[in-house]
């Protein structure tokens, strides 16, 4: 005689940062797109003295995504529109922005919004 037996195991996909798949697949998507993001800061602030000499950055968790238009059909490609808060020193928020890119990496368009009073008088 013969007994069968089994276990059943209950597999449950682990996320391993610690946000919820929502946020980690935003910022990971968003991450992906730093080349064309970098480019449209650069060209946007280039002829701005303080943004030059303090050197801007932007973080992805600060960053919005404001529309997504599909340009093909499904599965194919797309153009997704980012607000985004380029900062100096410690975030401080220089500026806000729209970038337009596709999710083929490359730069569509950007907008300048509006530029941030500076902080502080000494920026030495």
């Amino acid at each position: 005689m013969f007994i069968i037996s089994h276990t059943t195991a209950y597999a449950e996909t682990t996320n391993q940062t610690d946000t919820d798949w929502c946020d980690t697949l935003k910022y990971a998507f968003i991450n992906s797109l730093k080349e064309p993001i970098d480019e449209a800061i650069k060209e946007i602030y280039k002829d701005d003295t303080f943004a030059t000499n303090e050197g801007l950055s932007w973080a992805p968790f600060q960053t919005e995504i404001t529309e997504i238009n599909q340009i093909y059909g499904v599965g194919g490609e797309y153009e997704i529109t980012l607000k985004i808060y380029p900062y100096y020193r410690a975030h401080n928020t220089y500026g806000e922005d729209l970038v337009v890119v596709n999710t083929d990496g490359e730069l569509i368009s950007y907008e300048h919004v509006k530029t941030f009073p500076i902080i502080g008088e000494n920026l030495d």
